[in-house]
């Protein structure tokens, strides 16, 4: 049996089992979250000293063993004990242990229920902010990249056949649009969690006089919540928070994907940078995208976080319950995976080369021009519809004489059209249909130019 040391010890009879002790902690994981504790906590000393339940003079007394118990822990000498379950017992026993029964005040008119609540809220809204930098960076990395191939055009793939030749830039300013949209969910998530749940207490708060707003605002928190049995159990912002994160992974493992693919012997669109590849141990001649793998793999490992938040929260009784304890694994996992991976999508990107003379010497195949000729019958007075089945006839036969589009002589083409004209040439080579594309935010070098020096002018402000 292991010695006590609870909080709640003198209700029970017995020491508590040491298989239960280890089974209730979770002190190993959640010991990440002890300076925001500690400034919840030095928050609440002092709005108890604002209220006049404590002295100044105890509060002083509280901030300064608190901040030196943060900076033992930040220094790795402070010696965690799984007896104390979980960082708030860790530091309030240290607390008392340093200054006495003045350490025992800080406790009051709090619950763990509300304090971990707390605390959550202050390492997710800071989690976000580090994670927003790092889709920066990479939103960054990309527009650089795109900058050096506006001019290149490549193959874009609908249901992974060839579509529609498109400049290089475009497809990977691709990415940057769905970056920002990333960017724009943490933003969201960061504002709608912006609430100090503190002085909720266990479930319906205190008799005491505390004053919420008072360490709302110490903590910077835009408001409090309204509700003491909702606050202490609401883990909405964590759900959103992995939600989050699972669309950020969605995204880079799109990119690990394309990117796998095309550093295939079978592409060889790009090359990306040795030290992002691996060999194999048996095949020398291996050159392996394993950081891309694991981006992909990665993914996955996001994807259960957010089952399993979910799955905690879906028979969860109203109030706090225990289960919630369980949510950190997930939401430190969920972040961890995303930073990881986001930081090593900013290497490559930006370490990644186009094969840009390869990828234009290889655009005669796929019939790439096929849309864009089929908009030059619309030019000429011939309905779409029409226009689509000429085209698609046209392709046919050359599929059936192993010729390209481009071979076909004006009498050929004037066998299914009368309106076409020697003009159409111009339309035939799938390099130049990229210039021609009018629309905003196209896949022309026009459009793509414009798009590039957007993005650098918004992510010059980030």
């Amino acid at each position: 049996m292991a010695k006590s040391g609870k909080s709640w010890e003198k209700r029970l009879s017995g020491e508590t089992d040491d298989l239960a002790i280890n089974f209730v902690e979770s002190l190993s994981y959640d010991t990440r979250l002890y300076r925001y504790d500690i400034a919840g906590s030095i928050a609440h000393a002092q709005m108890l000293a604002d209220q006049k339940i404590i002295s100044k003079a105890e509060a002083a007394e509280i901030k300064k063993a608190l901040l030196e118990i943060s900076d033992k822990i930040a220094s790795g000498k402070f010696k965690f004990d799984l007896v104390h379950e979980d960082i708030h017992m860790a530091v309030e026993n240290a607390l008392i242990e340093r200054i006495g029964d003045v350490g025992k005040k800080l406790h009051t008119g709090r619950s763990r229920n509300d304090q971990v609540a707390t605390d959550m809220r202050l390492w997710m809204r800071d989690e976000i902010e580090v994670l927003q930098t790092k889709v920066t960076l990479l939103q960054k990395a990309f527009v650089k990249l795109a900058g050096k191939y506006v001019d290149d055009p490549m193959p874009a793939y609908t249901h992974m056949q060839r579509a529609q030749p498109v400049s290089i830039g475009a497809y990977l300013l691709s990415f940057v649009e769905q970056l920002a949209r990333d960017n724009t969910r943490l933003k969201n998530c960061s504002e709608l969690l912006n609430v100090s749940p503190l002085g909720s207490g266990a479930v319906a708060g205190s008799t005491l006089p505390l004053d919420r707003k008072n360490t709302a605002k110490q903590l910077g928190f835009a408001g409090i919540t309204w509700n003491s049995i909702d606050a202490v159990s609401d883990r909405d912002f964590c759900a959103e928070f992995i939600f989050v994160c699972s669309l950020i992974a969605a995204h880079l493992s799109k990119l690990a994907e394309d990117w796998i693919i095309y550093t295939s012997s079978e592409f060889s669109f790009i090359r990306t940078d040795d030290k992002y590849c691996t060999s194999s141990s048996m095949m020398p001649q291996k050159r392996n995208p394993d950081m891309l793998e694991l981006i992909r793999g990665k993914t996955g490992s996001v994807y259960g976080s957010l089952v399993a938040m979910l799955t905690i929260l879906k028979a969860q009784p109203s109030t706090y319950n225990r289960d919630l304890q369980e949510d950190k694994i997930h939401i430190f996992n969920a972040a961890d995976t995303v930073g990881a991976s986001l930081e090593m999508s900013a290497a490559i990107v930006g370490n990644t080369k186009f094969n840009a003379k390869q990828i234009a010497a290889g655009l005669d195949k796929g019939f790439l021009e096929a849309t864009a000729l089929a908009e030059y019958l619309v030019k000429k007075g011939v309905p779409f519809r029409e226009a689509h089945g000429i085209v698609g006839g046209l392709v046919a036969h050359c599929e059936d004489n192993n010729c390209k589009l481009s071979d076909l002589t004006i009498d050929r083409f004037k066998q299914d059209c009368e309106k076409i004209e020697a003009d159409v040439h111009d339309t035939l080579s799938p390099a130049g249909v990229t210039n021609q594309y009018l629309t905003e935010g196209s896949g022309s070098p026009a459009q793509v130019e414009k798009q590039v020096q957007y993005w650098k002018n918004q992510l010059k402000e980030q």
